[in-house]
């Protein structure tokens, strides 16, 4: 923490510096987090909080306000807010944002910047509400949540990360089902988990659930944007999952059914209003110069570089024959990413794909993965450019992670069948929905078999130090299903 005071613009939720928050317990108005009769009001935060997209320097947190309501963050290191909760009348360094109201145009939600962070520290906040008419003089703002975070280590610093990751939750009328909803996120939650990587379909749009058994509200396909901020609405309503997100920091990707099954994003009519609902109910940051971009890169201390692909908004037609004109990453993407893998000096380079590298799913005449199958065209041409980037650049220690096809499948790849691994893929999932047509792996990156197996609900779990990737996939009773171990190897961007 540097010291800052922080303000959120209401139009760009931008950071800049004003006057620090007082800590003094005397004369201070009801509900001031430094007094300690404050009575949390959850009430005015139904679906909870969220906090995401986590670096060294920044994080996002989110809300969904109960109606128009005016919100405030503070926050400060956990070590500064202790003192500041000590020192009376003194002015202490905690952070403020400006007062935000929550509006119809968003749903209600807000994403908010905490910047100006430090490096592995722990930070600690309090999340300021009230109803909109209020006057702020007659009816002052209350404690309505709380919580810790810590941000990530720089890059030179060699910590060990744990962190698990799944996709699919809600799909084939396996919905929420009494007050928990979900309850392998309570499986997750018992992890110790520095993160959760969310890896697409967190909602299914284009799927019904029926009530019963399931709890009512999702008994729709969504089509509008109402109809998809619904459906999130109806996904928060899980009490495991709003328990969840309050304790894990979470990194949010799409996959398909945010829009509705197997979308090519620049030919769906649907794509802008599913987009739209996904960044108002994740936190996602945004980049200045691309509005609507998803995919990013993650810097967690020395060893892990986290590359997450946007493998929906971009892509061509699923149908389209294969070749050099067809894509799924675009071209901005595909050069980000493989100068990302080039020049990284993380020892684990780990690249979450919705899709799996190497399973032909889809319909008659395409397929909705890299893998293509019989008279089923496929992604290989440009899936070949990143193995080739791979092995020209020699690069050790890279995994991808998938999810998508609601099974568990591990391949160790052999492209250039030399008789030496060139890099690993874990796909998990689902978190809740019907499990998938059990499908072995195409021969085309010549795969080592390591698992193809299906039936039950799960989610990957990893734990990544200088020397070691160990994974595991755990369901959601708690029992684990598979585990491997990687043993890094030297290569020309390995530290």
């Amino acid at each position: 923490m540097r010291g800052l005071c922080l303000v959120v613009s209401s139009c760009l939720l931008a950071a800049v510096p004003v006057g620090c928050v007082s800590p003094s317990r005397d004369g201070l108005p009801p509900g001031s987090p430094f007094q300690t009769s404050v009575v949390l009001a959850a009430d005015l935060l139904p679906q909870g909080m969220a906090l995401g997209d986590v670096t060294a320097h920044d994080a996002i947190l989110w809300v969904r306000t109960e109606g128009p309501a005016s919100v405030y963050v503070e926050w400060a290191s956990s070590s500064v807010w202790e003192k500041a909760a000590l020192m009376g009348t003194v002015i202490a360094p905690v952070s403020r944002t400006k007062p935000l109201v929550t509006g119809a145009e968003t749903d209600y939600t807000l994403s908010i910047p905490l910047v100006g962070l430090a490096p592995a520290t722990r930070y600690r906040y309090h999340i300021m509400a009230k109803h909109a008419g209020d006057s702020m003089n007659q009816q002052p703002a209350t404690l309505v949540a709380k919580g810790e975070f810590s941000t990530l280590p720089d890059a030179k610093t060699s910590v060990p990360v744990t962190f698990a990751w799944s996709g699919d939750l809600g799909g084939q009328g396996r919905c929420r089902q009494g007050a928990g909803g979900y309850p392998v996120f309570d499986v997750m939650g018992q992890q110790r988990l520095d993160f959760f990587l969310f890896l697409g379909d967190t909602i299914y749009s284009d799927s019904p659930c029926p009530s019963p058994p399931n709890e009512p509200g999702a008994d729709f396909k969504a089509t509008t944007l109402a109809e998809y901020r619904a459906r999130h609405r109806y996904q928060r309503g899980a009490e495991s999952l709003r328990r969840f997100l309050e304790h894990v920091p979470v990194y949010v990707i799409w996959d398909d059914h945010e829009v509705r099954n197997d979308f090519s994003g620049p030919f769906d009519p649907q794509m802008p209003a599913g987009r739209q609902a996904l960044r108002e109910y994740w936190p996602i940051s945004t980049h200045a110069n691309e509005p609507h971009r998803l995919y990013r890169s993650v810097r967690y201390g020395a060893d892990l570089e986290l590359f997450i692909l946007d493998t929906r908004q971009y892509r061509s037609r699923d149908a389209d024959q294969d070749g050099p004109a067809k894509t799924m990453l675009g071209a901005a993407q595909l050069q980000w990413l493989i100068k990302g893998l080039t020049h990284s000096t993380a020892t684990w380079k780990v690249i979450a794909t919705s899709v799996p590298l190497s399973v032909p799913k889809g319909g008659p005449g395409y397929s909705d993965g890299w893998a293509a199958g019989p008279n089923e065209p496929g992604f290989e041409r440009e899936r070949q450019v990143i193995v080739e980037a791979i092995l020209a650049g020699k690069m050790k220690n890279v995994v991808f992670l998938a999810g998508d096809v609601h099974w568990v499948q591990a391949n160790a790849y052999d492209p250039n069948q030399d008789g030496i691994v060139d890099f690993h893929e874990f796909v998990a999932g689902p978190l809740s929905a019907r499990p998938g047509r059990l499908t072995p792996a195409s021969e085309a990156l010549h795969p080592t078999r390591l698992i193809n197996e299906e039936g039950y609900h799960n989610f990957g779990l990893v734990r990544i130090t200088k020397t070691v990737f160990e994974v595991a996939v755990v369901d959601d009773a708690g029992q684990p299903k598979f585990s491997y171990r990687l043993t890094v190897q030297e290569g020309l961007n390995s530290p």
